[in-house]
Formats: structure tokens, C-alpha cells, sequence
């Protein structure tokens, strides 16, 4: 402890003071406590009040020892000196001074450490006038750092009997000592036998801090699987408590498969016999079992799978069943089933009543009918020539006719499975005599004498008849082409008008047959100066004659009117030329000859040359 310097002084006034004392008296106020962070300034006021009034007034300040009930002076002040004492680890870092209009001084201690922590004592003496002592503690506090939260990376079964350990939470550097709560999904958990264990171990550093951690020990549950932990810490400052959350955590958590569905993967509609199907099976335990796949028709064979999947390729009507899956616990032993019903739809090829080909009289009636086996209800449609003729199953062929021969499709299709669909044929054949267009009347018509007509002949039967032709008046004929095919022959003939023809075409099978007679009425030759010409049948190549003849007159009085004029000179040859002075003039040449054949040619030909006429003209 340290003393002033003047002993025999302080002895005096002590010795004074106890002399006066029994009716001296003073009375002393200072706070309980004074907070402040860390590296603040701190000012710790003492407050005095003397019952009389004190010839001389001694202030001294001390500190208890950490951990010990010795006390250290830190101060020593009166009316003529103040003085800090050395050695102390608030040399350089405290103040005293007045409090200003009351009695009392005010201690200030600049960049509080966490060492500063103590019970300050203010002693005061005013000798005679009474001497008094009081006390603050003065408490330090900062911040710890934010709370850090780690979950148990491995999983965690539900049948652990005792709490397992599933998160550890640490809050660093704080003063005082911190604290730590557990949440789950922001309820507290508050430790109980059995089920939640709270273990905590807190650290004191070397620089004075502490350090906190936690660990939550826990029994799970399945509930426990998407439930979110965390930790909280709590601390004090100045005047306040406050709390700093850290984030949330999930845990992984084993429990046993208690349900097991089975579904159909794809096609997500219905499976037709060809489809590849994928069934998935899954479980609601965790980590998931494995699982086997079998029908229930065939309990001991496994089906091959991955992954819980199991895949069929190109299905048939057989694969239909009732599919199982299975899984295994491998902490309990316990086996769980689920199942489901695959149906693979199906159509069978069509079948059609009567079977290829049918063959009808004229004028029958025929029911053809078309089916296909199905596991889904379906539709037929009829066509003919690619053109609808029916609906239904059954298609009903009433008076039958050549038109009514042919090939009839059914196809069979399933509405609610559109990939499903199949088709058939019957081949109709319609047997009668020979039917020929217009054989009720007969065809006539006018050719020229001399010139060539063709004749056609088409006829429907079966079986196919053949075609024959007679003629009366003309000996002149030959067939030009004959085609035919299943039901249809065609003969098409040319023959020569000579005069009025009648040709009667002809068509026999073994069921009748049928004639069809042509009239042509031959045309006289039509004669003129013209070149003759035999006659075409028809009255153009007349008009044309006539057309040349008139032209031939018109040039004839042209010719004619410039000879009187003398414009055209005459020769010995027979040509006559017109010519002009100058040689850009026109030039016209008319040649006249004369066959000694029956027939007259006429050859005009003309060339034009220069347009401008002659200059002396």
C-alpha cells in the first residue's frame, strides 16, 4: 500500500479525526455499478455530503485485486495535491476531478480493458468533520461474435434409443460469458430426460474473452425430417440484454419404409401391345431401401430393375398383370409390398365376311361384315376407291351393278387409343352379260365418201366377253386396238365410207349378249374449178374453197385493170412483170402455170421492196 509523504501529517489528522468522530458525521453516494464497453472511457462519480463543515478534505481512490480481498490505491488527492500512484495498471489511464455544484469528485478511467472489471472504493476524509467510505463495480462489457450453427453430417435413425447428437452452435469472444438456447422451428428446446441433452462447454481466453460452445443432443423423429434447428446467444451491454440468431439447419434423419407406392412412369396414357412401359416404385423411409420387382402371378421370379424402375419393352397382351414391388428395411427386417394393375390394350388383325373375294349376280344383294378383336371398344369405317361408302361392321351391297364390283376396305380403328388400328379387304365381283353405253340407241352419223371413221365399243361383264363387228355396205374396215381387263373390253375399228354404212358392234360371254349398231351416212364429193379436193365430211373445207375462188377473181381484175393501163408488159413466157424505173421501187410478180394434170394449180407470189413510187409518175 502506498502512503503519502508527509507521515507524521496523515498520523495527525487520523488521530484528529477519531477524537471528533463521536458527533462528526458524513455521508457518502456512489452507484452500485457502472457499465461501459470495452475500449470506452468509464467515469465512476462519488458523491459527499459533510454534517459540518471539514477544515480539510482528503480524497483517496482504491481497487480490489481480481480473485483476492486486498485493495490497491490508485489515487491520493487534498487542497494542495493529486497525485496517481506509479506501479498500478491505471497509471496514465484515470482522472479526478470535481463534480461540479455538489460535493463530490468523479473518477474517469480512458480505454477500459476487461482486466478493469473491479470494485472501485472512494475513501474521504475531512478530519473533525467525519470520514466516509463507498463503492462501485464497475462491469465491462462487449459483443460476442455471431453465432455459428454445424448439423451432424451423418444421418440419424429413429430407432436410436438414447439422444444422438445432431448440431453443435459456438459463440466466440464475448464478455461476460455468453449464453446459448436451442430452437427447433422457433420453439425453445429446453432439456429433458430422454429426449433433448444440452452440453456446454465454455472456454476463458488468454485475452480475457470467452468462448461458449454447445452441443444439442436429440432424439429424432420422422416429424424431425423437414424441421429446421438453430441456436441462439444471448449476452449483455450497457443497459440491455440483446440476442443474435444463427441460421437454420436441417438434419438428416433414417427412418424405416413404412409405405410403398407403385406407379406407371410412362406412356402417361394407355399402353398398347409395341409400347415400352416404365414403372417406378418408390418408398417413404429413408435412407430408400432397395427394392424388387415381381408380378403376382409369378411371386419368385425378380424382375430385372434399376433404381427402383423397372422397364418393359415392347409389351404384348401376356404382360398385362398385376405388378408388385417390394422393400426390405434393412435395420428392421421388415418387408413392405405395394402393387398396381397394368392392362396392355390390344387389336386383333380385322376379319371380313365374306373372306378375299365374292362373286354376285346382277341385281343381288350382299352383307359383308368386318370385325376385329379388341380390349377397347372400336369404330369401322368403309371405303371404296378411297371414298367412304359405310359405317359400322356390317355393310349391306343391295342391286348389284358393274359399278358396284370392286375392292371394299374396313378399317377398324380404337377412339380412346388412337395408336390402334388395323384394316381389311373383300374383293366384290359382279357377274352378268355384257352392258354397253347407249346400246339403246343407235349412234349415227355423216363422213365424206372415201374418208376413214372410227368406231368404239366398250363393254362391262363378267366374265369378259368378247367382241365381234359386222358390216353392211362397206367392205373397207380394220380393228385398230382391242384392250381389256377384269371387267372391261374395249375394241375401237376404223372403217372407209363408201357409201351409207351400218356397223353393229357385238359383246358376248356365256351369260347374254348385247349389240350396239352404228348408221353413217356418206357425204358426196363437192366438185369446183378449185383443185379437187375430196371432200372431209363437213362443211370447212367448202367454205375455204369458195374463199380462194373469190380471192383468185379479185386479183384476176387487179392484173387485168393495170394491163389496160400499160403499167404491166407481157412476155413470151407467159410471165407478165411489172417494173420501174428505179430499183427501190416495189417489185410484184405474178406466175401463172398450166398443169397438164387433172387438177389446176394457182402459184401467186409477191415481194415487196421499195414503197415510193417511180419520180417520174
Amino acid at each position: 500500500m502506498a502512503f503519502p509523504k508527509n507521515l507524521f501529517v496523515l498520523v495527525f489528522l487520523i488521530i484528529d479525526s477519531l477524537s471528533f468522530n463521536a458527533w462528526a458525521k458524513v455521508d457518502m453516494t456512489m452507484a452500485d455499478s457502472v457499465e461501459v464497453y470495452l475500449d470506452d472511457s468509464a467515469d465512476i462519480p462519488c458523491q459527499y455530503v459533510f454534517s459540518e463543515q471539514p477544515r480539510a478534505v482528503m480524497i483517496q481512490w482504491f481497487v480490489r485485486n481480481p480473485g483476492s480481498s486486498n485493495r490497491e490505491r490508485i489515487y491520493y488527492g487534498d487542497d494542495t495535491q493529486q497525485i496517481v500512484d506509479n506501479g498500478t495498471d491505471f497509471m496514465g489511464r484515470i482522472t479526478v476531478s470535481d463534480i461540479g455544484d455538489k460535493m463530490g469528485v468523479l473518477l474517469t478511467i480512458q480505454d477500459v480493458q476487461l482486466s478493469d472489471e473491479r470494485e472501485f472504493f472512494c475513501q474521504v476524509n475531512g478530519m473533525a468533520a467525519g470520514n466516509g467510505e463507498g463503492k462501485t463495480h464497475l462491469r465491462v462489457f462487449d459483443p460476442p461474435e455471431a453465432p455459428i450453427i454445424e448439423g451432424v453430417l451423418a444421418g440419424i435413425s429413429v430407432t436410436n434409443e438414447l439422444p444422438s447428437k445432431i448440431a453443435s452452435c459456438e459463440a466466440r469472444n464475448g464478455f461476460p460469458k455468453p449464453n446459448i438456447t436451442w430452437y427447433r422451428d422457433s420453439n425453445p428446446l429446453n432439456p429433458t430426460h430422454g429426449k433433448i441433452n444440452v452440453v456446454t462447454l465454455v472456454t476463458w481466453e488468454s485475452s480475457g474473452f470467452y468462448s461458449v460452445q454447445s452441443d444439442l443432443q436429440y432424439k429424432v423423429s420422422k416429424e424431425d425430417k423437414d424441421a429446421l434447428f438453430s441456436c441462439e446467444v444471448s449476452y449483455y451491454v450497457p443497459g440491455a440484454a440483446r440476442t443474435a440468431e444463427s441460421k437454420g439447419i436441417n438434419i438428416t434423419v433414417h427412418y424405416p419404409t413404412a409405405v410403398v407406392k407403385l406407379w406407371m412412369e410412362s406412356p402417361q396414357a394407355l399402353v398398347k401391345e409395341g409400347d415400352t412401359v416404365e414403372l417406378r416404385c418408390q418408398g417413404d423411409g429413408n435412407p430408400p431401401p432397395p427394392y424388387t420387382f415381381n408380378r403376382e402371378q409369378e411371386p419368385e421370379t425378380t424382375l430385372e430393375a434399376r433404381d427402383g424402375k423397372l422397364v418393359l419393352k415392347e409389351v404384348t397382351r401376356g404382360d398385362s398383370g398385376v405388378y408388385q414391388c417390394r422393400s426390405l428395411d434393412l435395420d428392421t427386417y421388415e418387408e413392405v409390398m405395394g402393387d398396381m394393375q397394368l392392362n396392355v390394350h390390344y387389336l386383333d388383325p380385322a376379319v371380313v365376311v365374306p373372306k378375299d373375294s365374292e362373286v354376285m349376280f346382277k341385281g343381288e344383294s350382299l352383307t359383308a361384315t368386318c370385325n376385329a378383336l379388341s380390349s377397347l371398344e372400336t369404330a369401322t369405317v368403309w371405303f371404296k376407291d378411297r371414298q367412304r361408302v359405310g359405317t359400322g361392321h356390317v355393310l349391306l351391297l343391295q342391286d348389284a351393278t358393274y359399278s358396284t364390283a370392286g375392292e371394299y376396305v374396313c378399317e377398324v380403328t380404337v377412339p380412346s387409343l388412337p395408336g390402334l388400328h388395323t384394316s381389311g379387304s373383300v374383293h366384290i365381283i359382279v357377274q352378268g352379260a355384257p352392258q354397253m353405253k347407249d346400246s339403246d340407241r343407235e349412234v349415227e352419223m355423216e363422213q365424206g365418201l372415201g374418208k376413214w371413221v372410227n368406231l368404239s365399243c366398250e363393254a362391262h361383264a363378267h366374265p369378259l366377253p368378247s367382241i365381234s363387228w359386222s358390216f353392211s355396205g362397206s367392205q373397207s374396215w380394220r380393228e385398230v386396238l382391242t384392250r381389256a381387263n377384269e371387267h372391261n373390253i374395249i375394241s375401237l375399228v376404223s372403217v372407209k365410207v363408201t357409201s351409207d354404212v351400218t356397223a353393229l358392234c357385238n359383246a358376248t360371254n356365256e351369260m347374254g349378249t348385247e349389240t350396239k349398231s352404228f348408221s353413217i351416212r356418206a357425204i358426196p364429193m363437192v366438185t369446183s374449178t378449185a383443185p379437187y379436193l375430196p371432200a372431209e365430211g363437213n362443211g370447212v373445207i367448202i367454205v375455204v374453197i369458195i374463199l380462194c375462188i373469190l380471192l383468185l377473181a379479185i386479183l384476176g381484175s387487179v392484173l387485168y385493170f393495170l394491163h389496160k393501163k400499160g403499167k404491166i408488159p407481157c412476155g413470151r413466157s407467159g410471165k407478165q412483170e411489172i417494173t420501174k424505173e428505179n430499183a427501190n421501187k416495189d417489185e410484184i410478180v405474178v406466175e401463172m402455170k398450166t398443169d397438164t394434170k387433172t387438177e389446176d394449180t394457182v402459184l401467186l407470189k409477191g415481194v415487196n421492196g421499195d414503197k415510193n413510187g417511180p419520180s417520174n409518175q
